[in-house]
């Protein structure tokens, strides 16, 4: 969900061709203020290369290692990505499962107390993705969410109109928790990690018990811990979710303004440096990219419903059979068959290996046929060269039909066709901590 600057390696350029639909720029600030993170002078420490991304000056890489060296440490070791400048948010009261419900195709009322869910901010009518957001229950009556930096703007607009416009509107308490940290750590040492972390921090659950396993926290949960550090201001918990954007297992943390740094910091320290290095948006976008995740403004926008997006599965069970959520009436059409009366989209989103030159956002992407020519059928939305896999990989939408994997396409590069292949996705399997029927597993 996460917004990548435009500029070097995987990161998608900044100005798609007039063709393409309207977008959102991910890579812009609001104003022409930057704003600065709580990791600010951190990043500085540390040798960050910074950006303006989203309206705040933000690493892209650091002095330590390349982005392609970042990127393989991720997959390998773990990673601390700085990602305090997305918007996290709090609602609550019993009508705020109501207003998620309408605005969201997610089975709210199913979501149990600390799990998380991915889900689409929807327009009315249009079924349309205002932005993508992860939705975590926190309790009977209230919800945490983190939505895209670039879309502050338009979000708390939505979210305001939303509100506004709901049945019991005067009840809900929306918050932003403006300052508060958030930080990603990533790669197969990241349980250890922060399990070791936690236990020298001398952390507790809500409950005061000291001993826990993040064995047993697994993708799409999360738990408050309270630290006992001796330089902590005071004892406010922190948010502990299983997740992540770069397809390894890995946790997602919200933390109080009181405690980023001194947390952070500790966390660096206490794992060190032959196991956890920090990194940039760099990495994280290609990272993202061999996930198969979307980039909001780039493969996701106002005009792409789910369904569109290959994000079907936001679409809950439930919600298929009763709708009752904006743009209910386009998207369930879409998820229908035309045997079934319904009206399937026009684009999917897909994958593509494309062979020799790796393709950039705004490349067309052309059929192929005996003469070697092809019309037009879609454009690339993301894409650079797969650290992890050797190969170019590039995400982009196609017309309806040429979108099953092995479909051979055209990707005009520099003027010059390239082959492709559609692919599924994701390009790199996912390494997520899951609990199976047998027991545990990554998957």
């Amino acid at each position: 969900m996460d917004k990548i600057l435009s500029g070097q390696s995987c990161i998608p350029q900044s100005q798609p061709p007039q063709t393409l639909q309207r977008r959102h720029a991910s890579s812009g600030p609001e104003d022409t203020a930057l704003k600065q993170t709580a990791l600010y002078d951190l990043h500085i420490q540390h040798g960050g290369k910074m950006v303006p991304f989203g309206g705040f000056s933000m690493p892209v890489q650091y002095s330590d290692l390349s982005v392609g060296e970042s990127h393989k440490w991720t997959r390998e070791k773990a990673s601390l990505f700085d990602v305090g400048h997305m918007v996290q948010h709090r609602l609550s009261d019993p009508a705020a499962s109501l207003l998620l419900e309408k605005i969201t195709p997610t089975s709210i009322t199913a979501l149990s107390s600390y799990h998380s869910t991915l889900s689409c901010l929807l327009h009315p009518s249009t079924g349309g993705i205002v932005d993508d957001t992860v939705i975590t229950r926190l309790g009977p009556e209230t919800f945490y969410l983190v939505t895209n930096a670039a879309c502050r703007s338009k979000d708390l607009a939505y979210l305001k109109e939303q509100i506004a416009g709901s049945p019991h509107p005067e009840g809900i308490d929306h918050q932003v928790l403006d300052n508060w940290g958030l930080i990603a750590l990533q790669g197969p040492l990241s349980s250890e990690i922060l399990q070791n972390a936690l236990l020298a921090a001398k952390a507790t659950d809500l409950d005061g018990h000291e001993e826990f396993d993040l064995q047993t926290l697994f993708f799409g949960q999360c738990k408050h811990f309270i630290l006992n550090l001796p330089s902590s201001p005071e004892a406010t918990p922190i948010l502990v979710s299983r997740g992540g954007y770069t397809g390894e297992d890995g946790f997602e943390i919200s933390i109080p303004p009181p405690l980023t740094q001194t947390f952070t910091s500790f966390l660096l320290a206490n794992a060190g440096p032959e196991r956890l290095r920090l990194a940039g948006l760099g990495a994280r976008d290609s990272l993202r990219l061999e996930a198969g995740m979307c980039l909001y403004g780039h493969d996701l926008n106002d005009d792409t419903t789910p369904v569109e997006a290959g994000l079907a599965w936001v679409v809950h069970k439930d919600r298929r059979v009763g709708g009752g959520f904006h743009g209910d009436g386009v998207i369930l059409r879409q998820l229908k068959s035309k045997k079934e009366g319904g009206t399937p989209p026009e684009k999917r989103r897909v994958g593509i290996v494309v062979e020799g030159a790796p393709a950039r956002e705004g490349a067309k992407i052309v059929s192929v046929d005996e003469a070697g020519e092809g019309e037009e059928i879609g454009y690339v939305t993301s894409g650079c060269p797969s650290p992890t896999l050797g190969q170019n990989i590039a995400m982009g939408y196609v017309r309806n039909g040429m979108h099953k994997a092995g479909t051979e396409v055209g990707v005009l590069v520099r003027g010059k066709r390239r082959k492709g292949t559609v692919s599924k996705m994701p390009f790199v399997k996912s390494r997520y901590w899951k609990q199976t029927a047998g027991g545990t597993a990554p998957g």
